[in-house]
C-alpha cells in the first residue's frame, strides 16, 4: 500500500529526498512539505505544495515523516527537530533509494535515509534519522548513531564508530577503528587517521582539529 509522506523542511535535501521517494512510486506518495518560514508556506517545491508549519505533522496523523534537515554549521539539527516534534517512532518513514544496495541482515532505525549510490556491505545496524547522500560506503562492523549525517562519497572503513549528531563531508575517509564524536564535523575530502573528539572540527589530509581563536 502506498503511504502518504510528509517532509519536515522544504531545502534542497527535501528536493532530493523527494526525488527518491518518487523512485518508489508504489511505497511513497509525497503529499506535501513542512517548513516554520512563513513565506515559503502557499508556494511549491517541484510539484510539491509548502502546506505550513512543521507542527502540522500532529494534524496530518495519516501520513509518514521524514525530516530534512541538514547542515555542517548545525550537526545536531536534526535531532533537534525531531525532539521538538516529538513523534512516536512509528510515524517515521525509513526510505532507500532502489539504486542503494544495502546487505541482507542491516537493520535501519526509523526516520533514516539512504540516497541513491549508498553501499552497505555487510550486516550491521544503522541508527534513526541518519542521512547518507549519494554514494556512501559502510563496511563491515560500522556502528553509526542516531542524526548521523554523511555527504556524498563519504566512506568509513571497517570498525569505524560513528557517534551521535557527527557530520561527515563530502568526499571524506575515516581509518578503519577510528571512532568520530558525537556532533564532531570531518571537513570535505578530510581523511580520519585517528579518533575525532566530540564537538570538534577536523579538516585536511591528514585531518586535524581547526584551531579555535584564543
Amino acid at each position: 500500500m502506498t503511504q502518504p509522506l510528509l517532509l519536515v523542511g522544504a531545502g534542497g535535501l527535501a528536493r532530493e529526498v523527494l526525488a527518491a521517494a518518487r523512485a518508489l512510486p508504489g511505497e511513497f506518495k509525497t503529499i506535501g512539505m513542512l517548513d516554520d518560514n512563513p513565506e515559503r508556506h502557499g508556494s511549491e517545491v517541484d510539484g510539491v505544495p509548502v502546506l505550513g508549519p512543521t507542527g502540522l505533522v500532529h494534524e496530518l496523523t495519516d501520513a509518514l515523516v521524514l525530516v530534512c534537515v541538514a547542515s555542517p554549521v548545525r550537526p545536531d539539527g536534526r535531532a533537534t527537530v525531531v525532539r521538538r516534534l516529538d513523534l512516536p517512532a512509528e510515524r517515521y518513514a525509513t526510505l532507500v533509494h532502489p539504486a542503494a544496495s544495502v546487505a541482507p541482515g542491516v537493520e535501519l532505525g526509523e526516520g533514516t535515509v539512504l540516497l541513491a549510490g549508498t553501499v552497505i556491505t555487510a550486516p550491521q545496524r544503522v541508527g534513526a534519522h541518519v542521512l547518507t547522500m549519494p554514494h556512501v560506503l559502510f563496511t563491515h562492523d560500522d556502528s553509526v548513531a542516531d542524526f548521523v549525517t554523511c555527504a556524498g562519497r563519504a566512506a568509513l572503513a571497517g570498525a569505524v564508530t560513528v557517534a551521535e549528531s557527527a557530520y561527515l563531508g563530502a568526499g571524506s575517509l575515516v581509518r578503519q577503528d577510528v571512532r568520530i564524536g558525537a556532533r564532531a564535523v570531518l571537513g570535505m575530502g578530510a581523511v580520519a587517521l585517528s579518533d575525532v573528539p566530540d564537538g570538534e572540527t577536523w579538516v585536511g589530509v591528514p585531518a586535524r582539529p581547526i584551531t579555535k581563536p584564543s
